[in-house]
């Protein structure tokens, strides 16, 4: 006699904890609908009358007609991010971070979207990667709703902000790293060759140090306009910066449209003239993502630096000589395409005239005393 299936029941997930013993997932009830599980919000302490409730939803939205419908539950996670990628044309960085939200949300429906998933999300991801992709995945998901394809607010749980990172590179050690990855060459059967396999990151350090740039928009640039002109490029004739197509709007993300200073012009305008395209090319082609050689060159550079350091400590770095320089506020944010709230509230505390008012009054106090 065949065994016959279960229908709908109640099981209720145990907690989970991480390797070190810590509690990563309070226990939740789930529906389980043969191999299926559909998350209900409800913990532990539930009452029979909330369980069901949530088991006569879920048999209502189970037997709804799926065509047309705009409930989140008959909505795939991959139609919602392709929508948004559709009407929204983002940049190359965006689509980067799209593309790892698919791999885990994939396979979701959009009721799926609660706060245990996203927190399962987080821990597959580091906190700063996770916080930012998952900002994108709100921006999608509203957008969505926005255009009146679902028809109920799902929240995007977002994990904590992480603290500013208040490390840069001071200048002879931005120099050694140059120098190092300029001079690098190749090893092979414990020789070196001819081959200069890092000059690449060399000259994306170079530009990074000058601009501040983040590290995609560098890598995306072209020294010359492309047809069609979807990418950054540098106006080599007027030295200006164009790191937003035309046509693409500004994110939180925001993009310079500043004048390149002087000595990197003269760099940029020399590697044109030896036949480079592109800001940080490798074989005539841009480098999508510079991360992993900048690791290498970092490391090779452990007996300057001492510590590990990722491609986008060089926009800390320009920030904070700038700042470190006196500069006005107002004009090292515009130059950096970042809020003045923002380069004041991390960057602040380099500025000479950081609590320049406080020690006048602790030095007027001592006079008087």
């Amino acid at each position: 006699m065949p065994r016959r299936a279960k229908g709908p029941r109640f099981w209720l997930r145990p907690a989970r904890y991480d390797t070190a013993g810590k509690l990563t997932h309070e226990p939740a009830w789930l529906i389980l609908d043969g191999t299926k599980q559909h998350a209900t919000r409800l913990g532990i302490g539930a009452s029979e009358r909330e369980k069901d409730e949530a088991l006569k939803v879920y048999l209502a939205q189970k037997t709804a007609p799926t065509v047309g419908s705009r409930d989140p539950s008959q909505i795939d996670v991959n139609d919602v991010l392709a929508k948004y990628v559709t009407d929204k044309d983002p940049p190359y960085e965006t689509l980067l971070r799209i593309k790892a939200l698919r791999k885990f949300w994939g396979d979701k429906k959009l009721s799926e979207v609660i706060g245990d998933t996203c927190r399962e999300y987080a821990a597959t991801r580091t906190a700063g990667a996770a916080r930012r992709e998952l900002e994108d995945f709100r921006a999608a998901i509203n957008h969505h709703r926005r255009e009146g394809l679902h028809d109920r607010i799902v929240s995007v749980v977002l994990p904590e902000k992480s603290r500013p990172k208040e490390d840069y590179l001071e200048r002879g050690e931005a120099a050694a790293l140059i120098w190092h990855a300029w001079r690098y060459r190749e090893q092979q059967n414990l020789r070196a060759t001819d081959r200069a396999t890092r000059k690449h990151v060399a000259r994306f350090m170079v530009v990074a140090r000058y601009m501040g740039s983040r590290a995609g928009v560098i890598c995306e640039a072209s020294l010359e306009p492309r047809r069609p002109n979807d990418r950054a490029w540098v106006n080599l004739k007027t030295g200006m910066f164009y790191a937003l197509p035309p046509g693409q709007a500004q994110s939180k993300k925001r993009r310079q449209l500043v004048r390149v200073p002087g000595p990197l012009l003269a760099h940029l305008r020399r590697w044109q003239a030896r036949g480079q395209r592109y800001v940080v090319e490798w074989n005539g082609e841009p480098v999508a993502k510079v991360r992993k050689a900048h690791d290498a060159a970092v490391a090779a550079c452990q007996g300057v630096l001492g510590r590990h350091v990722s491609p986008h400590i060089w926009r800390h770095t320009v920030a904070t000589w700038l700042m470190q320089g006196g500069g006005e506020p107002f004009k090292i944010a515009g130059f950096l395409a970042m809020s003045v709230e923002t380069l004041v509230r991390v960057y602040g505390h380099h500025h000479p005239d950081h609590s320049a008012d406080v020690h006048e009054t602790i030095r007027k106090k001592r006079r008087a005393a």
